[in-house]
């Protein structure tokens, strides 16, 4: 369990057109994309009193959320992730979940108590019955990624990010969604360990980047 660095900024077409372009050529593109990129959709939950929606509003550190997610609209693999922030770093955790486990999460409805579930899927039960977690949102959007081991770094661009309150819809291969940003907009993510190589500082550098403490989760819940 080692907490990350990540930077995450708001660029254009022009600048993420600009950057695939440049990063192609120093890095390698993560082995899960089809084509050049893959799609991600995340359900996330909160609790009775949104704290996770408003700690993200006010800024809270620590803090920390639940998501479920799936890639490239499948459901033959289903994870159950928490990401946790604490002092600009971040952790992410996760464990699979079956379909059918996901189908009863996805109902808000928390599965029964097993001491063989993995440690990660009882604390989320543990506050689904304590904190009245529950899913809220799902999060949908593309992401072309790419990978160096140097520093352990990952780089993504996401695009399309739309919101959804179909709920129950989460694992079919289409579900109706909302964008909640202006097209052409993109996310760029910078995720490192404990150090970014200066060949990747060179091809990242626009000189119009300002870091952004941007939240997918907290956009699609003000405007999905």
């Amino acid at each position: 369990m080692k907490f990350r660095r990540e930077l995450k900024y708001l660029i254009n077409y022009a600048d993420a057109e600009l950057l695939r372009e440049r990063l192609s050529t120093v890095l390698h593109r993560d082995s899960h994309t089809v084509g050049d990129r893959y799609h991600i959709r995340s359900l996330y939950f909160d609790d009775y009193y949104n704290s996770y929606y408003k700690e993200n509003e006010i800024g809270s550190d620590p803090r920390e959320k639940f998501r479920i997610r799936i890639y490239n609209g499948s459901a033959s693999k289903i994870t159950l992730e928490l990401k946790k922030k604490e002092r600009n770093k971040t952790l992410k955790l996760s464990c699979p979940l079956t379909e059918e486990q996901c189908r009863t999460l996805m109902k808000g409805v928390p599965l029964p108590m097993r001491p063989d579930y993995p440690p990660l899927l009882q604390k989320l039960l543990l506050q689904m019955r304590t904190r009245l977690l529950r899913p809220v949102i799902i999060v949908d959007y593309d992401r072309v990624p790419y990978v160096c081991k140097d520093g352990n770094v990952r780089i993504t661009m996401d695009k399309n990010i739309s919101a959804s309150r179909q709920l129950d819809q989460f694992l079919e291969p289409v579900i109706p969604k909302r964008p909640v940003m202006e097209k052409g907009s993109h996310i760029l993510e910078v995720k490192y360990d404990e150090f970014l190589p200066d060949y990747i500082k060179t091809s990242l550098e626009l000189g119009t980047l300002r870091q952004t403490s941007f939240s997918k989760f907290y956009l699609c819940r003000r405007f999905g």
